[in-house]
């Protein structure tokens, strides 16, 4: 059953239809031919009935009267079926009478002698014409069934003409070559008829069913892609609402650690400059009126200088933290910017190469990219001088590519703090956006890479 249960609807109609339909067949065959055989026997049967009635009737006497025939009667009848027409097409001929007697038959052994009635003698003396084709099982028919051929018996009532009443039945054996060769055709055909009538129903049904089946098919397979596909898109969404809970718990993370690296910035930098400057404007050098005028001017010009400082870091730190206008920006546009405030601000080398043309971006991706070039470019400045730093993007498929490359001597990965800010930072912002984050660092220089998809990028 499991195995049944495996198989196609088609499949399944094709085998139990098949044999269905060739129950159906057989029984219909040989219902319709046994009906067919029934009638050709009868229909023929009464022809040559009525035929050897129309000859035999005015030769007989009136055996309602007479129990046996004369002389005269049997020569005629003798001569009636031993030369003509007649003689030549029925081998054989007896005339009864009720009670089982012989009256006359063409073999004289038996006439005469009376034997028990059969039920074929007993339904034509009720009135009713039988006929019998290549069956003689009749106890006095020896003679006939050691003929060799194929007989036609037929037993035919005689009636009387005024009363209606059979007085007699005459049985005769007919040869019937022909008949049996009409009876052949006739079957033939009618089994023809029966197996194309059944073909072509069960093929009908069967392209109906075929096509059924193949819709169906068609349904399933749709609707399990779609279950694949909802899978996918749950796992999907499960994997992203995973990314969302971490990204929003790092972003709280980050922003803490960038408030801490802003702070110590500013007081490691500003701060100290400001306070130094302080402390040189309560100099005993700047109150004393007695100081020579040169030391005065040096203090006071070591004291701006040390505020110039500390403004330029302020700048600095101030350009770093607020972002151009991308919004409406290309991505070409977006890593000019970057790579250039870098080379403002470093005064490094940077080699850029971009792929054209450009494809439009969410501001989210475009922000992504400036702050992954912008923190690739300041680690490696710091970490490697700026030793041959390059931007390369680049587009593959749907992907759009961003690397950022330099000759450094390259560092130790297990050495990143999952809590850090660059590269961790980095990796959570790209992630948190679908994307994706490579580092690769050995002695001959460190690259890092970031992949997003531009069609789940791009604009609305």
């Amino acid at each position: 059953m499991e195995r049944w249960n495996q198989q196609t609807l088609a499949r399944q109609f094709l085998f139990a239809g098949g044999i269905v339909s060739i129950v159906a067949m057989l029984l219909v065959g040989a219902f319709v031919t046994n009906l067919i055989e029934d009638a050709v026997t009868r229909n023929s049967a009464a022809t040559t009935a009525l035929y050897v009635d129309s000859i035999i009737a005015p030769i007989l006497p009136d055996l309602k009267t007479t129990d046996t025939l004369d002389d005269v009667t049997n020569r005629v009848l003798d001569e009636t079926f031993g030369q003509g027409a007649l003689g030549k097409q029925v081998v054989s001929f007896r005339l009864w009478r009720a009670d089982g007697t012989v009256l006359y038959a063409t073999d004289k052994t038996i006439q005469g002698k009376r034997f028990p009635p059969g039920k074929d003698l007993t339904a034509a003396f009720s009135g009713k014409m039988v006929a019998q084709f290549d069956y003689v099982d009749d106890a006095e028919s020896f003679d006939q069934r050691s003929f060799g051929k194929p007989l036609l018996e037929i037993y035919n009532p005689i009636l009387q003409p005024w009363s209606g009443e059979v007085i007699a039945v005459t049985e005769f054996y007919e040869i019937a070559d022909d008949f049996q060769q009409s009876l052949s055709q006739a079957r033939l055909q009618s089994w023809l008829a029966v197996a194309g009538v059944t073909t072509t129903f069960f093929l009908l049904l069967s392209a109906i069913v075929f096509k059924g089946s193949r819709m169906i098919e068609a349904q399933q397979r749709s609707l399990t892609e779609r279950v694949v596909d909802l899978q996918s898109l749950l796992t999907q969404n499960r994997t992203l609402h995973s990314r969302a809970q971490r990204a929003s718990q790092r972003a709280t993370a980050l922003n803490e650690g960038y408030l801490r690296r802003l702070g110590a910035d500013l007081h490691d930098g500003p701060a100290q400059l400001v306070a130094y400057a302080a402390l040189r404007v309560d100099s005993a050098l700047l109150v004393d009126p007695e100081a020579p005028r040169d030391v005065r001017e040096a203090e006071v010009a070591a004291i701006k200088a040390r505020l110039q400082e500390a403004m330029d870091e302020i700048r600095s730190i101030c350009s770093g933290l607020v972002l151009p206008q991308i919004e409406t920006a290309a991505v070409p546009e977006i890593l000019e910017k970057v790579v250039g405030a870098h080379r403002e601000r470093t005064a490094a080398t940077v080699d850029l190469k971009i792929a054209s043309p450009a494809r439009p971006l969410l501001p989210s991706a475009k922000i992504c990219i400036y702050r992954f070039v912008q923190e690739a470019l300041n680690n490696g400045y710091r970490h490697a001088a700026g030793a041959n730093q390059t931007v390369t993007q680049t587009y593959e498929g749907n992907m759009i590519i961003v690397e950022v490359s330099d000759d450094g001597p390259g560092f130790d990965k297990s050495t990143i703090r999952p809590e850090g800010l660059g590269i961790a930072g980095l990796r959570e912002r790209i992630e948190s956006l679908g994307g994706t984050f490579d580092l690769a660092t050995s002695s001959r220089g460190t690259t890092v890479r970031m992949s997003l998809n531009v069609h789940e990028s791009e604009h609305v």
